[in-house]
């Protein structure tokens, strides 16, 4: 099991800056190293904004934008185009505005898409989409609760051990209905970066990282195969010791 590194900033803008940098960094090493870099990407208030520091970046060109794979942690399983799907979010902030390859984007079947209402359907595909993929980074993001992707505590997702990809139902925040990666596909990442900041999210982070139980709490169990690093600004780390 790879060390937990933590690195702690003031506030959510200057981890999401440093973790632009940090980002444009890795997937620069990753292209040089093996010509083509995957990354997983996040929603949520702090993926979004990496994502948008990256855009603004003075080296955003240093990444080859265009042999970047792009996959996804999760997805609220809703209609394409919809403005809480990640897929949109994500494209907003960074993928509409670089020179992506579309065919390298690798979004989860929205709930109007090929296999129409059918949240099962949709996740199977998407394992045979990720295949044994090993991103270069995965990017996650911690819930009050101690989620990450919409694995929650205690739930049939978080529980599972032989499939890559899950349909999740009665998420206890809405939509109520998602596609998620299972621990074990996230545990195949090269890097696992876990950003979240505010007090809410200090409990749940000093029990992953004292060890908790990730049927408990999630989080605890997302980690990668080179490097688990957690991103968190000060509020986050309060309790932290």
């Amino acid at each position: 099991m790879t060390r937990s590194d933590v690195v702690v900033h003031s506030g959510g803008d200057l981890l999401a800056a440093a973790a632009a940098a940090r980002l444009i960094t890795a997937l620069v090493d990753a292209q040089a190293d093996h010509g083509v870099a995957s990354l997983g990407l996040t929603g949520g208030r702090t993926g979004n904004a990496v994502l948008e520091h990256v855009r603004s970046s003075p080296a955003l060109q240093a990444v080859d934008w265009s042999r970047v794979d792009f996959y996804w942690g999760d997805e609220r399983f809703l209609p394409a185009g919809h403005a809480d799907r990640n897929e949109t979010q994500n494209r907003a902030a960074l993928l509409d505005h670089v020179g992506v390859d579309p065919a390298r984007v690798h979004a989860m079947e929205p709930s109007d898409g090929r296999f129409g209402d059918d949240p099962d359907a949709a996740a199977s595909d998407y394992a045979s989409v990720i295949g044994s993929a090993a991103f270069d980074v995965l990017l996650l993001g911690v819930g009050e609760e101690g989620h990450t992707a919409s694995l929650f505590p205690d739930s049939p997702a978080v529980h599972e051990v032989s499939r890559s990809v899950v349909a999740v139902r009665d998420c206890p925040k809405p939509p109520p209905t998602r596609v998620s990666l299972t621990l074990p596909a996230i545990r195949r990442a090269r890097q696992v970066w876990l950003m979240t900041t505010g007090e809410a999210k200090a409990d749940p982070v000093a029990r992953a990282l004292a060890g908790a139980s990730p049927i408990e709490i999630p989080a605890a169990g997302a980690r990668g195969t080179d490097r688990t690093l957690w991103l968190l600004d000060s509020a986050a780390a309060a309790k932290l010791s």
